[in-house]
């Protein structure tokens, strides 16, 4: 028999489950699908003997507190979810080995920040503050011209948005340059952009230090029971509000009519569920692959074809017989690299990052335990394109044993003899788990043509199937928790407002618009 919805969510990523739980939330009937058995796409967890590892999550930005809330908190806040978050205060630590090599500390605040880095560059002090001025109004222009639809009016933004055409303009490294930064503070300021997986000077510096300053000014925040807790938050807004989740519901076509509208899905080759509107978490050349060719338009053809995936990793999970302190890590997150510059790290795939999740919920593990989590970046294309399934379980492993003897060595502990548990994730994990080209993890790449400001300028023409809408870690403001978040609450808005004529907030129990749909 066949179902209708007023909403079909595919895929219940990050930015799948926001807007489900948005739409759901505004009235809609909604049904979220999922083809495996758990939500959350990378926002999950697994299990390893005792203990129960976070996949990829390592600290997420844009939350804030309940005294200063930002962006992600505002989301949850607004969708009635509630995590338990936790806050990291020191930003990172990161090392260069060699000659030129160094070992700083950085510490979240604005003002702890600007006084770590003068300690480790001194003079950099007026110029970093010159940096958090050009962001103070970043946000906002981009909401304006997410507003305008893409055309703003060149005096607002060159009169009230002066700072951010100055960001948004050139790239990161260029701007550090010009406030004459030295080289060091320029390498030191440039270690997240494995965080976003394209190199600093090709990077916007707008995209950035959005990015970095927010984790900066509100500090590091992690969910308490790892990212799966979010995901089940969101889960729970949406049945609460009237929304189905389907698991093991893998979507295997998508529906269109003669006019070329969407207008439904197809279920594990068999089942056929329709809506007025269908919102994809899939990347849109998964989209593509499973539409006919005909009711896929030229422009999204050319659009998908030109883009460049972005970096994925390898991920290594150790569980540990002992605990962080007795292991003698001492921090949260570690930058290791034998390169100085983020151009020459990206080149040469030289730069990894150890977290220890302990540091800010001691009791993440079992009481005398602890774990490690590594991640290296790394391009699906990196894999040895002779690579057969007897060499692949060798190949991983080899790149398991050479970080962590690289960190036992530059950070003097004993690791290997503590292993219990140890799990080895690559970009083929990545592309059967996620079902993304090359493995990736962050999308297309913002980068040159294809960069953050040019993507929320041309956001509407990308839209270009009558009743189908993306969100997700591949749309417009690129990959990240956060973005896949305000992603997905965002085009929830737009179709509680198109379908029942107000927002949101307008529609809760009691006002005007609630009282009329209910006549």
């Amino acid at each position: 028999m066949d179902e209708s919805f007023d909403v079909i969510v595919v895929g219940a990523g990050n930015g799948g489950l926001a807007a489900a739980a948005t739409t759901a939330k505004g009235g809609l009937k909604t049904l979220l699908l999922e083809k495996h058995n758990l939500p959350g796409g990378c926002a999950t967890s697994f299990v390893r003997g005792r203990f129960e590892f976070e996949p990829s999550l390592h600290e997420l930005c844009m939350v804030g507190s309940k005294e200063k809330p930002d962006l992600v908190y505002n989301i949850f806040q607004e969708l009635g979810a509630k995590p338990d978050w936790q806050y990291e205060r020191n930003l990172f630590r990161t090392i260069v080995k060699g000659k030129d090599g160094y070992d700083v500390t950085l510490k979240a605040g604005v003002e702890p920040f600007i006084d770590s880095m003068e300690r480790c560059c001194p003079g950099s002090k007026k110029a970093i503050k010159k940096l958090f001025e050009y962001q103070t109004n970043d946000w906002q222009a981009t909401q304006y011209v997410t507003k305008m639809k893409g055309k703003p009016n060149p005096l607002v933004m060159a009169f009230k948005y002066g700072n951010f055409m100055r960001m948004a303009s050139h790239s990161m490294e260029d701007v550090l340059t010009a406030l004459k930064l030295s080289p060091k503070a320029i390498d030191i300021l440039c270690t997240y952009w494995g965080y976003l997986g394209v190199p600093t000077d090709e990077l916007s510096a707008f995209h950035y230090w959005n990015m970095m300053s927010t984790y900066i000014i509100d500090g590091a925040a992690m969910p308490k029971c790892r990212s799966h807790e979010l995901s089940l938050s969101l889960c729970k807004v949406i049945l609460d509000h009237g929304g189905d989740v389907w698991y093991n519901s893998e979507v295997t076509g998508f529906l269109y009519n003669e006019k070329g509208e969407a207008i439904g899905v197809e279920i594990n080759h068999e089942r056929k569920i329709y809506a007025k509107e269908i919102v994809s978490n899939l990347i849109p050349n998964r989209v593509a692959n499973l539409s006919p060719s005909s009711a896929v338009p030229e422009r999204t053809k050319r659009l998908i074809n030109a883009r460049s995936f972005g970096i994925s990793t390898a991920t290594i999970y150790l569980g540990l017989d002992c605990t962080r302190e007795e292991l003698g890590f001492d921090d949260y997150t570690v930058f290791i690299s034998s390169s100085r510059g983020a151009r020459a790290q990206y080149e040469k795939r030289d730069i990894y990052i150890v977290n220890c999740l302990n540091k800010v919920i001691p009791d993440a593990t079992p009481k005398g335990t602890c774990t490690l989590f590594f991640t290296m970046p790394i391009f699906g294309d990196d894999i040895p394109s002779d690579m057969t399934p007897e060499r692949y379980e060798k190949w991983k492993n080899e790149i398991a044993l050479k970080y962590i003897k690289d960190t036992e060595e530059t950070l003097h502990l004993s690791i290997i003899p503590h292993i219990e548990e140890i799990e080895i994730a690559t970009p083929v994990t990545m592309a059967r788990y996620l079902g993304t080209p090359t493995g990736t993890i962050y999308g297309y790449q913002l980068s040159g043509w294809d960069n953050l400001m040019a993507r929320i300028a041309e956001e509407r023409k990308d839209i270009t199937v009558p009743h189908l809408s993306y969100c997700g870690g591949h749309y417009m403001r690129g990959d990240g928790f956060n973005v896949a978040y305000y992603t997905g609450n965002l085009i929830g808005h737009r179709l509680v407002k198109k379908l029942k004529g107000a927002d949101i907030a307008q529609l809760q129990p009691g006002t005007k618009a609630a009282k009329a749909q209910q006549k």
